[in-house]
C-alpha cells in the first residue's frame, strides 16, 4: 500500500505545517495495524520553513538566523514518533535542505540530532566529477561501531576518514606551495586520500546518467578489502 500527503508551497503555513504531521499519523496508523512502514519526507526543511512563518504570523520573537523559538520542540515531536513497537515499524527516509550549504545552520542541525545516519551530498565533489557525490566526513552513522560491524569494517573506516581529514587539511598548502613544500608523509597522505576518492567513485547504477558507466555490484568484504589495501599503502605503486 502506499498513501501519500502533499503540501503545495502556494497553501498556508498553517496547512504545510500539519502535513508532515499528518503523513506520520497515518504511518503510525499502518504500524498499529502490524505493518512495517517506510516513511519518505521530502523535504523536513519545509516543515521547518512553515514553523517559522506560523510563528512570525503569531508574533513570537525569533530565534537564531530568524528561525521560531520552538524550532528544537517541533522538531521533536515530530521526530521522536518515528518510533517501531512490538507490531510493527517505522523507518524513515529524510532529505534535509541545508542553506547556503551550511551543516551548522540550525534547522538541519537539529533534524541530523534525531537521524541515525546521514549521507551528506557535497557540490565540490560533483565538481570533481565523482559520482556519487557523498562526503565521507560529514556523513555519519550509528552504525560503524565495531560491536555492529566488525573490528575490521570499523577500522578500515575509521582510517579512511583519517586519510580523508589529513588531505582536506593539506589543501590550503597544497594550493600556495605545491607539493614539493609537503613532507614524504604528508605526500604519501595526499597520493592515498586521492585514490580514496576515486575508489569511492565507484560506478553505481543510480550515477549512469551521470558518468556514463553501466552500474556494477560490489560486495561489501571486496569494497572493505580495497579501502584497506589504499590505506595499508599496497596501492601505494599504483598511479
Amino acid at each position: 500500500k502506499v498513501a501519500m500527503v502533499f503540501g503545495q508551497m502556494n497553501e498556508p503555513p498553517g496547512n504545510r505545517l500539519r502535513v508532515a504531521l499528518t503523513g506520520l499519523t497515518m504511518a503510525e496508523k499502518f504500524r498499529d495495524e502490524g505493518r512495517d512502514i517506510l516513511f519518505f519526507v521530502d523535504n523536513i526543511y519545509r516543515y521547518t520553513l512553515a514553523g517559522t512563518e506560523v510563528s512570525a504570523l503569531l508574533g513570537r520573537m525569533p530565534s537564531a538566523v530568524g528561525y521560531q523559538p520552538t524550532l528544537a520542540e517541533e522538531m521533536g515531536k515530530l521526530q521522536e514518533r518515528i518510533t517501531s513497537t512490538k507490531t510493527g515499524s517505522i523507518t524513515s527516509i529524510q532529505a534535509v535542505y541545508v542553506p547556503a550549504d551550511d551543516l551548522t545552520d540550525p534547522s538541519p542541525a537539529t533534524t541530523f540530532q534525531h537521524l541515525d545516519s546521514t549521507v551528506v551530498l557535497s557540490r565540490d565533489i560533483a565538481s570533481l566529477g565523482i559520482y556519487p557525490a557523498v562526503d565521507p566526513l560529514d556523513s555519519s552513522s550509528r552504525q560503524l561501531d565495531p560491536q555492529v560491524v566488525g573490528e575490521e569494517h570499523y577500522a578500515v573506516a575509521r582510517g579512511v576518514q583519517q586519510t580523508l581529514q589529513r588531505y582536506k587539511e593539506l589543501r590550503d598548502i597544497i594550493a600556495i606551495l605545491g607539493m614539493d613544500e609537503l613532507s614524504p608523509e604528508d605526500k604519501q597522505a595526499v597520493a592515498r586520500a586521492r585514490k580514496i576518492q576515486r575508489f569511492l567513485s565507484q560506478p553505481f547504477h543510480v550515477a549512469e546518467v551521470f558518468t556514463g558507466s553501466p552500474g556494477k555490484y560490489v560486495p561489501l568484504a571486496e569494497t572493505i578489502r580495497g579501502f584497506k589495501m589504499i590505506v595499508e599503502g599496497e596501492c601505494d605503486a599504483l598511479p
